[in-house]
């Protein structure tokens, strides 16, 4: 892949600072589990919410708007797809809503795509 192009490491600082709720919500989550979890991560020319770069995992968040932009979400996962990332999509109200299940899922996720036999899924003594 090529150089990530300074605007666009502008945009994901810029998306650090100013998370949702949710995104907050699940960080605070995903940022104690092992393999590590970042966020905004900029994969060519897309900016993942989270990302476990050595399971190589893309988290998106998806709030209303993302209901009348199918086509382009599609597209997006196609791409980081065909970049060897799994993706895997929440709607906003489901991490609100059903957290424990989202996390669930997502390190379900982790521990199919991690060559550790069982991935520890917080820090120990944390």
């Amino acid at each position: 892949m090529q150089r990530i192009p300074p605007e666009t490491t502008d945009s994901a600082r810029r998306l650090r600072r100013e998370a949702t709720f949710e995104e907050r919500l699940l960080w605070s989550v995903l940022r104690q589990a092992r393999p590590r979890f970042i966020r905004q991560l900029a994969i060519d020319r897309y900016i993942v919410d989270f990302a476990c770069r050595s399971a190589r995992i893309a988290i998106e968040l998806d709030g209303g708007q993302h209901a009348s932009r199918t086509e382009e979400d599609a597209a997006r996962t196609a791409h980081l797809e065909r970049h060897g990332w799994t993706v895997l999509r929440f709607w906003n109200n489901d991490v609100r809503d059903h957290t424990e299940g989202v996390v669930d899922t997502i390190f379900r996720a982790v521990s199919r795509a991690s060559t550790h036999p069982q991935p520890l899924p917080f820090r120990e003594g944390g």
